[in-house]
């Protein structure tokens, strides 16, 4: 389904599926990522959902630079699959986060305008809402794995239609994998 035109980077509570039709296949990424084979396998085949919380409010944990960001929690479903949750302070400030998927992860978050963004493939087809910085960057890294993830989320035109999508670019050395998630809104 459509995302409403409620929905915007500044809002994007409400749950989300990802429509496998829509995006690109997700195997050349989480294979970059040491993501395992059966692993991989199940959530090609698993329906994925987020549950998304945004709100203002301190930074968790504080930090110098805001005293109010933007907090984006989400929880990730795979049917057959463990949960992941996410919390994403929007302050640009290095933050770790550990799952059974990824492992152990420094993450940061913040708004962007596409003039900041660099990478084509993150910059191309976005529709600008308003003006300013309303994209969402994240960039993550896994020190272990040697991978570095940079997502953009926004809006696109997907055939014909207004969708949430993201964006991702992992590199790993020299070797980069890219894909394009979109989801379908299912309620607030």
């Amino acid at each position: 389904m459509a995302a409403p035109s409620s929905k915007t980077t500044k809002n994007l509570n409400g749950k989300w599926t990802m429509n496998k039709t829509l995006s690109d296949s997700s195997e050349p990424v989480l294979s970059l990522q040491g993501v395992g084979y059966l692993i991989r396998k199940g959530i090609s085949l698993a329906t994925i959902t987020i549950e998304v919380e945004q709100y203002e409010g301190p930074p968790k944990p504080p930090n110098t630079a805001a005293d109010v960001v933007t907090h984006i929690d989400i929880k990730q479903s795979a049917s057959g699959l463990s949960s992941t949750q996410e919390n994403r302070c929007f302050d640009n400030f290095p933050r770790d986060h550990t799952d059974w998927l990824f492992g152990t992860v420094t993450g940061r978050s913040r708004w962007v305008s596409l003039d900041e963004v660099t990478d084509e493939f993150l910059k191309k087809g976005w529709e600008v809402e308003g003006e300013g910085q309303s994209f969402i960057t994240n960039i993550a890294e896994n020190k272990e794995k040697g991978w570095v993830a940079e997502q953009v989320w926004g809006f696109q035109i997907v055939d014909g239609e207004r969708r949430y999508c993201r964006h991702v670019v992992v590199t790993k050395g020299e070797e980069r994998a890219q894909i394009r998630l979109v989801y379908d809104f299912n309620e607030e």
